[in-house]
């Protein structure tokens, strides 16, 4: 993990390079807080509005730019800290892949992930926000004041985003093949529901539908309009005609190669690449039989990997945004590829015992 630390420093120096050399929404933000003359709590909002209230007052006590973008980056590097915790903690056996590489070790020194959490802005810390929630909601009674801040991150950045994790946590803590207390399911199930109850008008008014009679069609036209907005950027793909399995497959593993926008887009392709690798890792006959008889928490991880790509398809049509959108929901994904993997070395462990036991017994005998 200091090693880790370190590797982040590095993509926090490229990505100030990168800032201030290109248009940078992190730029933007310092400019916001810095002709801001009111007071620290009329910032107080969703989306764009609560990074500026986090900021403001390391402006406000002498940050510079730089700064404040360092201190942003080491909250993406906590998040990577809680990403490791919970991993660690649900699957102790090391996983190699590709012959030799350590599974943890590759996917916690993924490159586009510390390029997008590295900077000011609400890539690190949605990140932190969602990571936080993951870890916490393992043991929801003892980290509760942890899964309380988790929530508010994710729901003050993004709050449709906080709609799909609280769905996730839901439908992972009722269908668990774990002996999970009733009281601690319906605790869950009655914070989360609650939540999306009050919380409703805030989500919805994302993509201003608070007041929308027909849900579902308002929702396509606003989806469709965002789309071609961002489809006329300069790595604009135009999605609204692909099927879901496409539209899937560009948000998870596009660009790759032909379709790169620029060196950033090589670099991100061969992480693509990697990430497509894995994913044919649970392209299996029994990963659905593993899926249906695995505990609460992958399925959490995949409901909310799932529903959250599935939801951002019909609004993503530019690579760039799809390369820094995308590393909210990855590391769901390779939890459950992780999981997976353990559970498949850890009952092939078990069957090698038993064939070893028994060939002893066999040779007592004769």
């Amino acid at each position: 993990m200091n090693l880790l630390y370190l590797y982040h420093l590095v993509f926090f120096g490229i990505y100030l390079w990168y800032a201030y050399n290109n248009a940078s929404d992190s730029k933007n933000y310092f400019i916001q807080i810095s002709n801001f003359e009111g007071s620290w709590f009329e910032l107080f909002g969703t989306d764009t509005a609560f990074i500026n209230f986090l900021s403001f007052p390391l402006y406000k006590i002498g940050f510079n730019y730089e700064m404040i973008m360092l201190t942003f980056s080491w909250f993406g590097y906590l998040g990577f800290i809680y990403a490791y915790l919970f991993i660690r903690e649900k699957i102790p056996i090391k996983i190699t892949v590709f012959k030799r590489v350590d599974l943890l070790t590759l996917i916690l020194f993924f490159p586009n992930m510390h390029f997008w959490t590295a900077s000011l802005g609400k890539g690190s810390a949605i990140f932190l926000g969602l990571m936080m929630f993951t870890y916490a909601i393992v043991n929801p009674k003892s980290r509760i004041y942890l899964l309380l801040l988790g929530s508010i991150i994710i729901f003050y950045i993004r709050p449709h985003v906080f709609m799909f994790v609280a769905v996730g946590a839901i439908l992972g803590y009722m269908s668990g093949k774990e002996k999970i207390p009733f009281w601690q399911k319906l605790m869950v199930f009655v914070v989360m529901i609650g939540a999306l109850v009050l919380l409703q008008d805030k989500i919805l008014g994302v993509m201003n539908l608070q007041n929308s009679e027909n849900l579902i069609e308002d929702f396509e036209a606003a989806a469709e309009k965002n789309a071609e907005d961002l489809s006329s950027a300069g790595s604009g793909v135009d999605m609204n005609s692909y099927p879901i399995p496409l539209k899937l497959f560009t948000f998870w593993f596009r660009p790759l190669f032909v379709d790169a926008p620029n060196i950033l887009g090589l670099i991100t392709s061969v992480e693509n690449l990697l990430y497509l690798l894995l994913f044919f890792k649970i392209w299996k006959k029994d990963f659905i039989k593993f899926i249906i008889k695995s505990p609460a928490m992958v399925k959490m991880s995949l409901v909310i990997f799932f529903t959250t790509s599935l939801a951002m398809t019909f609004v993503m049509s530019n690579l760039g945004i799809i390369m820094r959108q995308k590393t909210m929901v990855m590391y769901f994904l390779f939890f459950v590829i992780y999981y997976y993997l353990a559970e498949k070395k850890y009952n092939n462990i078990l069957r090698l015992r038993k064939l070893k036991r028994a060939r002893e017994l066999e040779s007592v005998t004769l």
